[in-house]
């Protein structure tokens, strides 16, 4: 029996059987042959959703192989390949993606298929970038599906659920850069009061939090230089950190891409984490929920009524935003939403206990979970948030009718059925 962990070793995968595929000709094969098939990324997630009864495909030995398309403005790679190997790619030959998560580590399908995202009012998760898929279906053939066609906006992010994707193609503009700038002691109230001008004074930005603090710890504003490279100095009446030794937790310092508002190709400025260092503390749970951005400074204030409770167990929350999509699985599927992201520390029995309290905080606001983290919503729950959930189920059911795909996690939330 092939034993295999999840990237925090938090979670400890119960498939008896794990393939590393080279090829999609191996994929291929593996599926035909029969029995329970699902894939596995870079393994940055933090529950069961990727487990099976199965076999368990790995595609990121699968070679990147990526092909640019200037005219198309498209790059098309192996969905295995690591979101910072296409992204240096890319920037040699003077292209860029739209945005990147916070870790450059994590694949391009997997973050594709669960809705992840960075940060930014004017952008989409990562999944909006894709103009096409190629997945190995159900009776192992080849299926590329495309931008426009029916189906695509119900597989994008399909959560494994219909097959396995080998080939992604992604958007891409031409190279530009960006600065980081890090300024400490933002007060609640500026947050509050204006949310929407703070996540949208740049680019990129990210709110980070201990929830306890009479201030926020910091904050980090990635601003694209289309034109001008300036900072004010000043914002909300905080100075801006000349040195912006920011910092996620102890120990990380020397993982982060450069800051203080030194310019830098995009590639190594959207990341939080550079692609040869670790990523982020390693030892540690993460849970995610997803509100409207219109009401997410009362879902803030709701949340923080829990600080003493929170700040013992946590070790970081990131606060960031993403724009309103049409994917059906998409955390910000018809609304422009604020991410809360929990990084706890490795403590699963204390977090368990915390997660009803937050999500009770956070259920009149509607909040989405994401799909690859650590939650504790039952499938009413999740269906009553997801209006697309019923019609995303018929769609799986349709494309994989055998269950090739499905797993206990997806029959468990209604993602697929009973088996």
């Amino acid at each position: 029996m092939t034993i295999t962990q999840t990237w925090a070793g938090t979670y400890t995968f119960t498939a008896p059987r794990l393939v590393d595929a080279t090829s999609v000709d191996e994929v291929r094969d593996l599926v035909a042959a029969g029995g329970r098939v699902r894939a596995l990324g870079t393994r940055h997630s933090f529950n069961d959703l990727a487990d099976t009864a199965g076999t368990l495909v790995t595609v990121t030995g699968v070679p990147a192989d990526p092909v640019l398309d200037e005219s198309a403005r498209t790059v098309t790679v192996g969905a295995g390949t690591r979101y910072g190997v296409l992204a240096t790619w890319l920037e040699e030959r003077g292209w860029a993606l739209h945005n990147l998560g916070s870790l450059p580590h994590i694949s391009i399908g997997g973050a594709v298929a669960t809705g992840t995202h960075g940060s930014g009012i004017g952008n989409g998760v990562l999944s909006t970038a894709v103009a096409a898929l190629t997945y190995v279906d159900a009776g192992g053939e080849l299926v590329t599906i495309r931008r426009g066609e029916p189906d695509f906006a119900g597989v994008v992010v399909g959560l494994g659920a219909y097959g396995v994707v080998v080939r992604v193609t992604l958007d891409v503009q031409p190279s530009y850069r960006v600065r980081q700038d890090v300024f400490h002691g933002l007060p609640w109230d500026a947050l509050l009061d204006d949310l929407d001008g703070v996540l949208g004074a740049a680019y990129s930005v990210s709110v980070f939090t201990t929830w306890d603090e009479p201030t926020l710890d910091q904050t980090w504003r990635k601003t694209r230089l289309d034109g001008s490279d300036d900072v004010p100095d000043t914002w909300f009446g905080v100075a801006r950190d000349p040195s912006s030794e920011g910092f996620l937790v102890a120990g990380s310092e020397e993982n982060l891409t450069p800051q203080g508002g030194v310019p830098g190709p995009w590639s190594q400025r959207l990341p939080h984490f550079r692609l040869d260092s670790t990523p982020s503390n390693g030892d540690e749970i993460q849970t995610e929920y997803f509100v409207e951005r219109r009401r997410a400074a009362d879902a803030i204030r709701a949340v923080r009524t829990l600080a003493p409770r929170i700040a013992p167990v946590l070790l970081i929350t990131e606060l960031r935003a993403a724009a309103a999509d049409d994917l059906w699985l998409s955390p910000a599927y018809e609304r422009d939403v604020v991410a809360l992201h929990f990084t706890w520390r490795n403590r699963a029995d204390d977090v368990r206990a915390l997660l009803p309290a937050i999500e009770a905080a956070l259920a009149p606001f509607d909040a989405r979970p994401h799909w690859g983290k650590f939650h504790g919503m039952s499938a009413d729950a999740v269906a009553r948030v997801t209006p697309r959930l019923a019609d995303a189920r018929a769609l799986f059911e349709r494309l994989d009718p055998r269950g090739v795909f499905t797993s206990a996690h997806l029959e468990r939330l209604g993602l697929r059925d009973p088996r």
